[in-house]
């Protein structure tokens, strides 16, 4: 690696530690020229993916785009960037293990809404309301009607009251 200080190729690695993702490695190093320590990271090199748009138009996946739609669907909702962060990691990887070199928009967006349904029901309708296009409130109340359904997590609701005896 060049030394981003005095442009020298001579460096020796410090320190290899897997990302918390664990598909990325970060390596710490230092120019042997001048002393200056750096950070590098390495990581598979994946194809390149396009994503192919309800028009039939083709663009290049792009993850920031998915996050974006995530926190957008997540607004005022108590639900961390880091959640968020992983669950794009998530989706990308899936599709990335699909091993496809174009996807379509709704293959992204049931993945999306699979990652959102485990997140947070209030984000999961109102990304559902706009991917499935709603047209009037029925539809609203079926996909409301299904999270019934499967029922809150339990683990996730707050006591509202003490155990006395």
């Amino acid at each position: 690696m060049r030394c981003i200080k005095c442009n020298s190729l001579e460096d020796r690695v410090i320190d290899s530690r897997t990302n918390k993702d664990g598909f990325s490695i970060r390596r710490r190093r230092e120019c042997l020229e001048c002393g200056f320590r750096f950070t590098t990271y390495e990581q598979v090199e994946r194809r390149h993916l396009l994503v192919i748009k309800r028009d039939g138009t083709r663009e290049p996946f792009k993850p920031e785009k998915l996050l974006t739609g995530l926190i957008k669907a997540c607004e005022k909702r108590p639900v961390s960037i880091e959640t968020l962060e992983t669950a794009v990691d998530e989706i990308s990887n899936s599709i990335a293990a699909d091993e496809l070199r174009e996807v379509p928009t709704n293959t992204i967006g049931l993945k999306v809404m699979n990652q959102l349904q485990k997140i947070d029901p209030v984000a999961f309708v109102r990304y559902a309301s706009v991917y499935r296009q709603f047209q009037d409130v029925g539809e609203f109340s079926e996909v409301i009607e299904s999270l019934e359904n499967i029922g809150p997590d339990p683990s996730l609701q707050p006591e509202l009251f003490g155990t006395s005896t």
